[in-house]
């Protein structure tokens, strides 16, 4: 039983009923027990799929690390990690569907893994990969995109606002945005969890018209947690009730569901991001 089935709870139907929609999607966020830097163990889990639910999501992709430090993590692995969280959910009656997925780290095997069926796509869906930097070191990306793009994925950059060196200067981003990458900023930079400067960034980037997705990123309910409501009243204050529903609800949605979304454009966000 998944939480289609399930009595939302009311902080899930105000938010469908806000911004007239069927489904509040997190897609990224690490919520299955024991595999990667999220929850250590089931009771975790749970304590933080409640507060997704609590914080107005109805269905989030996990997303534990691939490759990187997490070289153990394989598709299998999380699939089945998927399957036994959805069944201890449903038994405990709670509204929250959990979909398969990874962040994968940038890494010059990626495209043959994924080939291979050892990296998982978002929705486990073959139409969306959320890609990792490494935290501190810039990457060229450009030929990893152009082969996920040829091969009909679209790479989604995670959170790059808080990688160091794109952090001080975002306009690295834009040869990958022109080359079909969309970015992922996390709630909880907007709101300046992860300080000053990972916020201004984040802010560049939204206001530019850059970003794309946002979501929680959460790894447990303290130093991590959801916080995707305080994010959608920032953008919507800040930016507008329809960026919010868009890059928040419609987008998530969208990718959980391996259709097309909306795509900046290239030349508004050059110009915008040289004011």
């Amino acid at each position: 039983m998944t939480a289609d089935v399930l009595h939302f709870r009311q902080s899930q139907t105000q938010r469908l009923a806000r911004f007239g929609v069927n489904a509040s999607v997190d897609m990224h966020c690490h919520c299955l027990p024991g595999i990667d830097d999220g929850p250590p163990t089931l009771a975790d889990a749970i304590t933080l799929c409640r507060a997704l639910v609590e914080d107005g999501i109805t269905a989030v992709i996990a997303t534990p690390h691939q490759l990187g430090p997490y070289e153990d993590v394989k598709a299998s692995g999380i699939r089945a990690a998927v399957a036994a969280l959805q069944t201890q959910l449903a038994a405990l009656g709670i509204p929250l569907t959990i979909a398969c997925g990874a962040e994968i780290r940038a890494d010059e095997r990626l495209l043959h893994l994924l080939a291979a069926g050892e990296l998982l796509t978002l929705g486990d869906g073959h139409a969306y990969a959320l890609i990792e930097l490494p935290h501190s070191t810039m990457l060229d990306l450009r030929s990893m995109i152009d082969a996920l793009v040829a091969q009909g994925i679209t790479p989604i950059i995670s959170h790059p606002e808080r990688h160091g060196p794109i952090s001080r200067d975002v306009q690295l981003l834009a040869p990958w945005i022109q080359r079909g990458a969309i970015l992922q900023v996390t709630a909880a930079s907007l709101t300046g969890v992860f300080g000053p400067i990972v916020k201004r960034s984040a802010w560049e980037l939204m206001n530019a018209g850059w970003v794309s997705l946002v979501a929680s990123d959460a790894h447990d309910v303290a130093a991590r947690g959801p916080s995707m409501t305080a994010a959608i009243e920032a953008i919507a204050a800040t930016t507008g009730h329809a960026l919010a529903r868009r890059v928040c609800l419609q987008h998530p949605q969208a990718v959980l569901e391996g259709k097309p979304l909306v795509r900046p454009r290239v030349a508004m966000v050059q110009r915008r991001g040289r004011s």
